[in-house]
């Protein structure tokens, strides 16, 4: 089966990893980014979608058993070529944030849309399958604490508890000010200090280094799908601290010591809490059910399944352009 991967995000190491589970599989992927850079200062732009446009249409006329669109601005290109079935992605914000309009209205044209979490599926308002990212458990696993912060130079640390939060400061959807505010009310509160560590940035294998080297993960976000950080810290036994976003109490249900704050309050506390007792959770457990191994499974029965559709409704064995297109001429 050879798919073509359609994405804003070319480095996304969790879409990488997926594919990489699935090339395993016996799928293999062509990838086609869309033009134009971008950080965490500054977005893609209307004219960098529309570049990509000619460039998917062209790749798309090459046979491939199906398009996987990662990302809800993805769809409309996706969809603009007749013949070849769509597997839509979401990732979290395209269902929360301002691009939900664009998600809703191409969800329905595709043959198979996957969202991370059930809360995304209620947002979304429709029938789809629930496919969290998955975590590769050989590259986060435990480690000592002492060697992983020797690693990533916390070494000098002196007795202060150390608090991760693995995103960029300015990315606004994960609330910095906020997890600033809790971390320095509990410094104020706690007998030890406690110190905010924010990483982005760094090669995506020398996180778990980071998830090893803390006492907990702070998570404050707006809103989330399935937060990989989460399910990172679970596969390395770090206590989480989080907001009620996305599958966080899903994943955290039976984790200990975790907790789940709404309040400013709750989180201080929760964060106190887990800082004072000063063990590793029993998070792995839980990590299991979403292995990049489990998560690969169930996508690959998806590709199939939408291969196998598309090859039933056809009208004859002329050619794969001609056998997809009048199901999907259909639908849309």
């Amino acid at each position: 089966m050879h798919v073509l991967t359609l994405t804003n995000s070319a480095d996304a190491p969790f879409m990488n990893q997926q594919m990489t589970a699935l090339e395993e599989r016996g799928v293999s992927f062509t990838t086609l980014a869309v033009s134009g850079d971008v950080d965490a200062e500054t977005a893609r732009g209307p004219t960098d979608y529309l570049r990509t446009v000619p460039r998917v249409l062209a790749e798309t006329s090459n046979g491939y058993d199906l398009i996987h669109a990662h990302y809800g601005l993805m769809a409309p290109m996706a969809l603009a070529q007749f013949g070849t079935p769509v597997v839509l992605s979401l990732w979290g914000s395209d269902v929360h944030g301002p691009v939900k309009p664009v998600s809703s209205a191409c969800a329905p044209l595709c043959d198979e849309v996957i969202v991370m979490s059930e809360e995304m599926r209620e947002v979304l308002g429709r029938d789809c399958r629930v496919i969290p990212d998955g975590v590769d458990l050989e590259t986060f696993r435990p480690e000592p604490r002492a060697r992983a912060r020797e690693k990533v130079g916390w070494d000098d640390a002196g007795d202060a508890y150390q608090v991760l939060f693995p995103y960029p400061p300015e990315r606004e959807v994960k609330n910095y000010p906020r997890a600033k505010r809790v971390v320095a009310t509990a410094d104020n509160l706690l007998e030890r200090p406690v110190e905010l560590r924010t990483v982005s940035g760094v090669d995506h294998d020398a996180v778990p280094d980071y998830m090893n080297a803390a006492d907990a993960l702070l998570l404050t976000s707006h809103s989330e799908g399935s937060p990989n950080s989460v399910k990172e810290a679970l596969a390395c036994n770090l206590p989480v601290v989080a907001v009620d976003v996305g599958d966080v109490r899903e994943r955290l249900e039976g984790v200990e010591p975790s907790r789940i704050g709404t309040t400013d309050e709750e989180l201080i506390v929760g964060l106190m809490d887990v800082l004072e007792r000063s063990e590793r959770s029993n998070g792995r457990e839980a990590a299991r059910e979403v292995s990049i191994e489990r998560t690969a499974d169930r996508m690959l029965e998806i590709y199939e399944r939408v291969a196998r559709s598309t090859m039933r409704t056809s009208p004859n064995d002329a050619g794969k352009n001609a056998t997809n297109q009048q199901p999907l001429s259909d639908k849309r």
